[in-house]
């Protein structure tokens, strides 16, 4: 009786550990980006297409023109930012979010749910619950995609904005997220430039991008030059901050001055830079 038991508990435990490992119908897929100062990512499952008729007008498609669909494969999709967000112009606390949608033949309808509880329960969709509805339009591929894909893309050149791409059989559609950094980017600069000298020319140039005071620019990158006199790239700016100040005669000694130490180092990019620099101050 012993022996039967022992041989049975041993069965059970094997049982419970040798899982069968089997590729997934939908497997996992993930794909995340720093938009600004902002974490986004996008965590799904990705169905394939398999000879179906995917998106269309009637039932004869898996996903039919109207009704709701979570957007992905087994619990749908979720996003996450890690910092307030405008989607399409809509405020979206930072958090995580189901995607929704219902699709269309030129124009997609697309939500944010705040609840990840629902997953992919469709019926039990609660419109309170939505922290964005809005809608977009669609593109049709030239070239099939097999399996569904979401892409973060499009990053603008100040890196205030992305769009997220989703892909499938032989439709696309993007939607835009607007982000915020200048606030923790202000807040980094106060507790550097206290205690870091080398933020004084980061600083500096963050402050001429943007616009703001170029007298406390000024300020800084005259300390970032005088600790670093010999960097090229320091005096560059200071050229440019000094023009945009008005000082044409500041702008071309630093332009001249990052020239010459540039072309010491062979670095024709700053050379090239400093002699268009002087052009425009003529």
């Amino acid at each position: 009786m012993k022996t039967f038991l022992s041989l049975f508990l041993v069965a059970v435990g094997l049982s419970s550990i040798a899982q069968v490992k089997a590729p997934a119908p939908s497997p996992a897929g993930s794909v995340s980006t720093v938009v600004g100062l902002t974490d986004v990512k996008i965590d799904y499952s990705r169905p394939r297409v398999k000879g179906r008729k995917i998106f269309g007008e009637g039932a004869g498609f898996l996903e039919p023109f109207g009704k709701i669909w979570r957007t992905g494969a087994n619990a749908g999709t979720i996003i996450s930012f890690s910092d307030d967000v405008t989607v399409e112009g809509i405020k979206v606390p930072a958090g995580k979010y189901l995607i929704f949608t219902w699709p269309g033949a030129t124009e997609w309808t697309v939500s944010l749910y705040k609840d990840l509880d629902l997953g992919g329960d469709t019926e039990h969709y609660d419109k309170t619950k939505e922290a964005a509805n809005f809608k977009v339009k669609s593109e049709k591929l030239t070239e099939k995609v097999e399996t569904l894909t979401f892409n973060i893309t499009d990053i603008s050149d100040d890196s205030k904005w992305a769009k997220i791409q989703m892909a499938w059989e032989n439709t696309s559609l993007k939607f835009s997220i607007g982000v915020d950094f200048d606030a923790k980017v202000m807040k980094s600069i106060e507790a550097s430039t206290k205690v870091n000298p080398s933020a004084y020319f980061q600083s500096a140039v963050y402050y001429l991008e943007t616009g703001k005071d170029l007298k406390q620019a000024k300020e800084w990158i005259d300390k970032a030059a005088d600790a670093n006199p010999t960097f090229y790239w320091v005096q560059y700016q200071k050229a440019r901050i000094y023009k945009a100040l008005g000082d044409k005669a500041g702008a071309l000694t630093a332009s001249q001055k990052s020239w010459e130490d540039a072309k010491k180092d062979n670095n024709r990019d700053y050379i090239n830079m400093n002699e268009d620099l002087q052009k425009s101050l003529k």
